[in-house]
């Protein structure tokens, strides 16, 4: 029978039938991204796939090109659920059909305590309530399309470095408040199919072996009847994690949930077999809602499909565009309009303007089934505008941590880009010693190779991969870098000269997920118009480190990494950008970070943007007063320069439609609306947790409480650079008329609503987002945030000289505070304030108005 058929199957009856064997089984994956089938009783398997920003499918290497959205905080910057929820309709789930997979690995939906975190970018917010609303409208929009969400990290994955030991510490409050909450509001409105388990302990205790968060709060407390699965080799233990309600061990690779050690642990009276059937009972359930949802997932021939459509791509642009945020406009600066501002010649600069920044890096990449960078995306747009306009370019100041990809660099010797790689199997598994034969050929289109467990399965445990190809022609001869990485040891050959050598000794890195070397690094000279030989042979054993001299195998993480680049005078190059833009007429400064500043794996040490980026904007702006700065990161940067350009927009990590989304913006074609998902800090010292962000002997301190980014800003009437919220247009808007209904209280549910009028004042119809925020009564004996953000609300495409009433809604998540003693929510009596603005700064909340609660209660549960 079809695979679908199950979705007419008694659950119970199904369960009832398993043997303790069949219900072990579907506790824990088969490879890396399936769950367990039992065909027996006609339970399909169910394939998963990552990521927050797209559907990946099932490979690192060699991957189906596909959708990659902008990052969460750039959804969030939106303040739009309508937009997210279409997003996750349209493109996600439809994207995850053609990914054959049934379970969407996303949301990320964890709280940026502080913008170091090397996952900040997949997250939404700082804010729960922002977070927690976005989050529930894109997972609506991918289940209504049939598809599985994942919410996760749940909870407390705020941090990369010592992610699966550290232990997060942190008050009841802190927990219900700030980094439950998020969660707590996507199972409200959005009741999520799965949740996945964080890395790290909360409060002592692993989360995927941690009864308190995954029954007591998860299941008991909200009613959730969501399965829950681990991160990938996020278990550490069998009784404890099955016992506390880990419904699936991911993957199924190196897995604890064996038959024998489950057997064990049923026959040593660890486990019983009962539990373990409640757990496969929660896979049974899924996989019978997903055979529901969309069957043809399920009955489908499992390939791997690109699809991209005029209609996926334009929506794809409409919710970049939406996502920029307008930091700064002096003198109307922006739009772009070089007609009407007498600019005849333009100078784009920065090292972020060719390259290829997309996403951040970990779970997040994928191969972009289209890309358009900033400079060309640009050059498109204001070509449209006039095209007699003079574009001349300079890199300036180079902000890689990596050497650039070589993806467009190398060629096969019959002209496709990428190279053909040779995989050979060695004399036995323990063997160093490849056999001459080779075992397959194949075309590879990339230079950044993350096999993970896409490799042949005949191989030996050991085996070799050995690449060629071809160097693009240079116009000019030029000395080149080569730069050489590699989980596992590798060699790099240019014309059959040793380059690189990263097999015989290698320095232990951060890359490839922690099991990668350092970047091994060699020049050679190249001539023009010669297409050198390149010759990469990687082997999956790693090499011998002065400080580690295991030569272990990489069975789960292999992968290898070539990247290049011109040798250029950092000097020379400066100086380049700032000829330019003294003889331009305008500058548009692209900078930023990119995947290997902001990944999964570690955190960033810094907010400063890289190497000499500061310096170049700095230098450029001082030849020419109309310097826009565009700016590419995921989180929160330091901009030293602020006051030195009149213009600044943020364009956080856009995915597939980049360039043509900042095109529009900086050309007016888009009026910009977004606003900052986060605060941007003056230094990095100005947030709450810093001191104690970083692990110490295995213990991260949550000691900012309550305050996290404008609530720590606020109480300690700290100025940031740019405040939470905040965002410009190009138009200007006026609110007026804020009036509060009476409160109402019924059957423990606390209803009040806002309402305002926005105003478009300005000469162009514009969108703004209205932001509603309440300060609890100062009569509790419990100290509360000075404001939170508890409502808000998009005003779209207002028309100048035009009006809207805009109406929010309060309810008692609006009034509510966790008492630790009682473990309820409790509203209390007295006066609340209402303040609404445009953000949080305090001269944009213009308006005020307070409410009076005469007789609170306490409640618990949604």
């Amino acid at each position: 029978m079809p695979p679908s058929d199950f979705a007419k199957a008694s659950v119970p009856d199904v369960v009832e039938q398993l043997t303790t064997d069949e219900a072990i089984l579907l506790t824990a994956g088969v490879g890396f991204w399936h769950t367990h089938a039992v065909p027996r009783l006609g339970i399909p398997a169910l394939k998963t796939s990552d990521g927050p920003n797209g559907i990946r499918g099932n490979h690192f290497f060699m991957g189906t090109p596909a959708k990659c959205l902008p990052s969460a905080t750039a959804l969030a910057a939106t303040f739009d659920p309508e937009l997210i929820n279409e997003v996750g309709r349209k493109l996600l789930a439809e994207e995850a059909k053609l990914k054959a997979a049934s379970v969407w690995l996303g949301p990320t939906c964890n709280t940026q305590r502080n913008p170091l975190g090397g996952r900040s970018f997949e997250s939404f917010s700082e804010d729960p309530h922002l977070a927690g609303m976005i989050a529930a409208a894109y997972i609506n929009g991918v289940q209504e399309g049939g598809i599985a969400a994942t919410i996760k990290h749940f909870v407390g994955n705020d941090k990369e470095n010592d992610r699966m030991a550290y232990d997060s510490i942190m008050s009841e409050r802190a927990l219900r408040e700030i980094y439950l909450m998020p969660f707590m509001l996507a199972e409200k409105y959005a009741k999520p199919w799965c949740y996945m388990t964080a890395y790290n302990r909360v409060n002592g205790t692993h989360v995927s072996e941690n009864p308190k968060i995954i029954n007591d709060i998860l299941r008991k407390e909200w009613g959730s009847n969501a399965l829950v699965m681990s991160d990938w080799f996020g278990v550490y233990s069998i009784d404890h994690a099955i016992n506390a309600g880990l419904d699936l061990e991911m993957p199924g690779t190196n897995k604890w949930r064996t038959l024998d050690l489950m057997n064990r642990s049923i026959q040593s009276r660890k486990i019983m077999k009962r539990t373990v059937k409640e757990r496969a009972a929660k896979v049974v359930e899924l996989v019978k809602r997903c055979a529901q949802a969309v069957p043809e997932i399920l009955d489908g021939d499992g390939i791997e499909r690109t699809r991209d459509t005029p209609e996926e791509r334009a929506l794809m642009r409409r919710l970049a565009a939406s996502s920029i945020v307008l930091l700064k406009n002096e003198n109307a600066a922006l739009p772009l309009k070089p007609k009407e501002q007498a600019i005849k010649k333009i100078a784009i600069v920065g090292g972020n303007a060719k390259a290829i920044v997309l996403s951040g890096g970990g779970s997040a990449a994928l191969k972009p089934s289209f890309f358009t960078n900033p400079y060309d995306g640009i050059v498109q747009a204001l070509g449209e505008v006039d095209p007699n306009v003079k574009i001349t370019y300079s890199e300036g100041a180079r902000a890689y941590m990596l050497t650039p990809s070589l993806d467009y660099d190398i060629f096969t010797e019959d002209g496709r880009r990428g190279w053909i790689g040779t995989w050979y199997a060695h004399e036995n598994d323990d063997s160093m010693t490849p056999v001459k034969e080779p075992l397959k050929s194949q075309y590879i289109d990339e230079t950044r190779m993350f096999f993970s467990t896409s490799y042949p399965a005949e191989l030996t445990k050991r085996w070799t991969l050995r690449m060629n190809g071809k160097l693009k022609p240079r116009a000019y001869d030029c000395q080149f870098e080569f730069g050489l990485t590699s989980a596992g040891r590798a060699k790099l050959y240019v014309d059959g000269q040793l380059v690189v050598d990263n097999w015989t000794r290698q320095i232990r890195g951060d890359s490839f997920f922690g099991s990668g070397s350092e970047e091994e690094k060699g020049v050679f000279p190249l001539k023009a118009g010669v297409a050198h030989s390149i010759y990469v042979e990687y082997c999956n054993v790693r090499a011998p480190a002065p400080n580690d001299p295991d030569e272990a195998i990489m069975d789960s993480n292999p992968g290898v990494r070539l990247g290049g680049a011109e040798v250029q005078d950092p000097d020379a190059l400066m100086e380049s950008a700032v000829r330019l833009a003294a003889e331009a007429d305008a500058v548009i400064a692209v900078v930023g970070l990119n995947a290997d500043w902001e990944t999964e794996g570690y955190d960033r040490t810094t907010l400063a943007l890289p190497r000499r980026t500061d310096e170049l904007v700095s230098r450029v702006a001082k030849v020419n007063r109309r310097t826009i700065v565009v700016t590419q990161a995921g989180s929160s940067i330091t901009m030293p320069w602020a006051d030195e350009v009149p213009a600044i927009v943020h364009a956080w990590y856009l995915g597939n439609a980049t360039g043509e989304a900042i095109g529009d913006v900086v050309t007016g074609k888009v009026n910009p609306s977004g606003r900052l998902s986060l605060t941007f800090a003056s230094r990095l010292e100005d947030f709450a947790s810093h001191g104690h962000f970083h692990s110490e002997n295995g213990k991260v301190r949550y000691g900012e409480d309550l305050f996290v980014g404008y609530k720590h800003f606020h109480h300690r009437k700290i100025s940031p650079q740019f405040h939470f919220g905040f965002g410009l247009s190009y138009t200007t808007f006026q609110y007026s008329g804020l009036s509060l209904s009476k409160p109402t209280i019924a059957d423990g549910e606390f209803k009040l609503t806002a309402k305002v009028t926005v105003a478009n004042t300005g000469a162009v119809a514009g969108s703004d987002i209205v932001q509603l925020y309440v300060t609890l009564p100062t009569t509790s004996e419990l100290t509360h945030p000075p404001l939170m953000l508890k409502a808000f609300a998009k005003v779209k495409d207002l028309a100048p000289g035009k009006s809207q009433a805009v109406s929010l809604k309060l309810d008692k998540y609006a009034v509510s505070y966790w008492e630790d003693r009682i473990s309820r929510w409790v509203v209390g009596d007295g006066e609340y304030l209402v303040r609404v603005g445009r953000s949080s700064a305090p001269e944009d909340l213009s308006l005020a108005a307070m409410f009076v609660i005469d007789k609170g209660f306490e409640w618990n549960g949604l």
